[in-house]
């Protein structure tokens, strides 16, 4: 633990959390515009890349940006701006930040930017529509490791003292890492629904696991670690993302593949986007407990290893 905090004066520099944090809270719009474009069937309303029309994409005109155009070409906007900020990251951390591993978690939250918009960049060139499902899927792994980079560049991480163990962290950590692991697969299920209108019953099948596992890990958390605000806050707030998601994920169903409910077309675009956003969120949630669980349940071990050393040197 001492060799996270370090003696470097760099370590207690607070850009590289600052910067972070910006990263995590510029992509999650992203995520909302891009599954906007998905939507709208919008992600072919620029034929061309990375060019716009033949205009350089920073200089396209903005009386143009209409329809499905404003749409793509927005999101190719924001998502230059999330690479810039990638690189504003990956250089903050290589010059403030003494934990070496971290440095190099930059460099791979920067080289994971670039694919992606390589990725994106082919699905328009190569007209795959496999690649625009791949897209999405590493678009929601980017924002997990965006939050992971917020959290592990955090000063409460860091301080060793204001952090108590948790009983039984073991466990916990399992059960949170499961928790993560299915919500990214149901994102992913989530994404090949959105492209192709197929697998409905997976996606339908990862919510009930996901639904499971989220009530036991509030279970779990309000019984060993109440008075844990590390995990409580993260607890509770994927409790409330989840019983979101369930309202919007089952209006959206309705309204799109049953004729139970009659909702404009462009209500049902709102609610299934705002349906990714949240999925988003809740993936968010699930990583930061999975992180703090971990770093508790490392904390239980030293202590306790602690605690046997003082009594075999008081006999």
């Amino acid at each position: 633990m001492k060799a996270e905090s370090g003696g470097n004066s760099a370590s207690n520099s607070p850009w590289p959390h600052r910067v972070a944090v910006a990263l995590a809270c510029a992509t999650l719009p992203l995520l909302f515009i891009g599954g906007l474009v998905t939507s709208l069937g919008a992600g072919l309303a620029v034929p061309d890349w990375p060019t716009t029309f033949g205009y350089n994409m920073f200089l396209y005109p903005w009386s143009k940006m209409v329809g499905g155009i404003f749409y793509e070409h927005s999101h190719r906007l924001v998502a230059s701006c999330v690479g810039l900020l990638t690189i504003v990251l990956a250089l903050t951390l290589w010059l403030k930040e003494p934990r070496r591993w971290l440095r190099w978690m930059g460099l791979a939250a920067l080289a994971l930017v670039i694919f992606q918009g390589v990725l994106g960049g082919l699905r328009v060139v190569l007209l795959q529509q496999t690649l625009a499902i791949v897209h999405a899927a590493f678009a929601q792994a980017f924002f997990a490791l965006t939050v992971c980079l917020a959290v592990f560049t955090s000063a409460q991480w860091r301080d060793e003292v204001g952090n108590p163990p948790v009983n039984d962290g073991g466990r916990l950590l399992r059960l949170c890492a499961v928790t993560t692991g299915l919500i990214y697969l149901q994102a992913i299920f989530g994404a090949v629904l959105r492209h192709t209108g197929e697998r409905v019953d997976a996606h339908l099948a990862f919510a009930a696991l996901v639904t499971l596992n989220v009530v036991l890990v509030l279970l779990r958390v309000t019984r060993s670690a109440a008075s844990q605000q590390t995990l409580m806050r993260p607890a509770s707030a994927l409790g409330i993302l989840l019983l979101l998601q369930l309202a919007l994920g089952t209006v959206s169903y309705l309204g799109k593949f049953t004729m139970a409910l009659r909702i404009p077309s462009e209500a049902i675009i709102a609610l299934t986007t705002l349906h990714l956003v949240t999925g988003a969120l809740m993936l968010a949630a699930s990583v930061i407990l999975t992180l703090w669980s971990f770093r508790l349940s490392r904390r239980t071990e030293t202590v306790s290893r602690r605690d046997v050393l003082s009594e075999q040197y008081s006999v």
